[in-house]
């Protein structure tokens, strides 16, 4: 069963384990260009990753949240790396479970599983720092009144 990371001219080298896989030399991409296909990115990531979508909804509530409390920019700058954080754990997570899906088709293996679970893993640590940053930042703010 063949996956398109096969589609290209593999080539083996020899005595290292070693795949590599060859394609024609393309002309370097515009910075332009660059800009489009980073957006295409975040465009099918979010139209097809319900959890961005919902991250990104919690990192709106707390951009509220903080502009009703009247954040120094202090804690701006910890409230928004810690929504950046997430989200981008997010995306490489993405990322990172379309590549082993790529790699191994639709047969079951326990190696893309573990990787695609490690990546899910630095989703949650993510996730559990930006509600300690949230809890530390916000909680002086409500308990005053």
């Amino acid at each position: 069963m063949k996956n398109r990371l096969f589609q290209l001219e593999p080539t083996v080298l020899k005595g290292t384990g070693i795949l590599v896989t060859s394609r024609p030399a393309q002309r370097t991409r515009t910075r332009r260009e660059a800009f489009r296909c980073a957006f295409q990115g975040l465009r099918d990531a979010w139209r097809t990753q319900v959890n961005l979508r919902l991250q990104t909804m919690f990192g709106c509530w707390v951009i509220a949240l903080g502009a009703w409390v009247r954040l120094s920019l202090t804690e701006w700058l910890w409230v928004s790396f810690a929504i950046g954080l997430v989200l981008f754990a997010e995306l490489m997570n993405t990322a990172i479970e379309q590549v082993v899906d790529l790699a191994v088709g639709l047969r079951p293996d326990p190696m893309a599983r573990r990787v695609k679970d490690i990546a899910a893993g630095c989703v949650l640590i993510a996730a559990m720092l930006a509600t300690a940053i949230g809890t530390l930042t916000f909680w002086p703010h409500l308990i005053r009144g």
